[in-house]
């Protein structure tokens, strides 16, 4: 999916599930099947507390059955070698390894290790170097990102080769709270020495044009959970108060209803639409 993507320059949007929301799911998936594109339903570990990694798995796969086009079910910044390998044992089609916190040649040697074990099964692994902080929990004085150098990068490619990779140019998971600096040069001097897919999370509230030009650049993949998360919530809200004869479903579909068209949105800022 991401290779495709990679040789046509455009990107497939991954979309945070809240550990598996039917509603947000279904959003997704109608939103996919109906601009014609792929899209990767995306997990974190932390939303998964709540229901189980299983149960997001099962509600991902009963919606991925449904639709058309090509849906991967991604686990996103898996913090240990032990729950990559445990989300590709529950047939995760993806998983990522965030060793990013990490120095260099241990978050190569993790890496390493969760390719080996998703390879064996079939499944493609995203790696990240450069740590991005999240907006919402940064300190007083403290920067909202790493950049990270371009021969970190190279070094960090030397070491092992995932199948994918996010690199911190400047981006930062949550609302910019100021127009952040993306370091599209950094992208650039990447692309001289690998053709790997690049990943960029930390899509919400930054510059469209950034992104469109980002996919000239071997972006092959975009994130996007804060939006949807926020948008979902006030479309529920909303939905809540008109629903005047305590019937919840109709409150949940509407809401997913009006979801889908901020989807919809984000796959034609990709131009994944008509990619499937």
């Amino acid at each position: 999916m991401l290779e495709k993507a990679r040789k046509g320059s455009y990107a497939v949007p991954a979309i945070n599930t809240q550990g598996g929301n039917y509603d947000i799911i279904r959003a997704i998936c109608l939103a996919a099947e109906e601009e014609k594109s792929p899209i990767i339903l995306a997990h974190y570990i932390s939303t998964g507390a709540y229901a189980g990694h299983d149960w997001f798995f099962e509600v991902a796969k009963w919606w991925a059955d449904r639709v058309s086009v090509p849906v991967a079910i991604h686990l996103d910044h898996g913090d240990s070698v032990e729950i990559c390998n445990h989300c590709v044992d529950l047939k995760f089609t993806s998983v990522m390894y965030d060793g990013s916190l990490l120095p260099i040649e241990e978050n190569a040697e993790n890496t390493n290790e969760v390719i080996k074990y998703a390879h064996a099964h079939g499944v493609p692994v995203e790696a990240e170097i450069g740590e991005l902080l999240r907006l919402d929990q940064i300190k007083a004085g403290q920067t909202t990102t790493n950049t990270v150098k371009v021969e970190d990068v190279r070094k960090f490619l030397e070491l092992c080769q995932p199948d994918s990779l996010a690199i911190g140019i400047g981006n930062a998971h949550g609302y910019y709270t100021a127009k952040p600096n993306i370091r599209l040069d950094i992208l650039e001097a990447v692309t001289k020495f690998t053709d790997i897919p690049l990943v960029l999370h930390g899509c919400t509230g930054m510059d469209h044009d950034v992104i469109k030009k980002s996919l000239k650049l071997g972006i092959s993949k975009i994130n996007f959970g804060t939006q949807i998360r926020f948008a979902y919530m006030e479309y529920l809200k909303a939905a809540l108060e008109e629903e005047k004869n305590g019937r919840s479903f109709i409150a949940m579909q509407n809401a997913s209803d009006r979801l889908k068209e901020d989807v919809k949105d984000i796959i034609r800022l990709s131009e994944s639409n008509g990619k499937a």
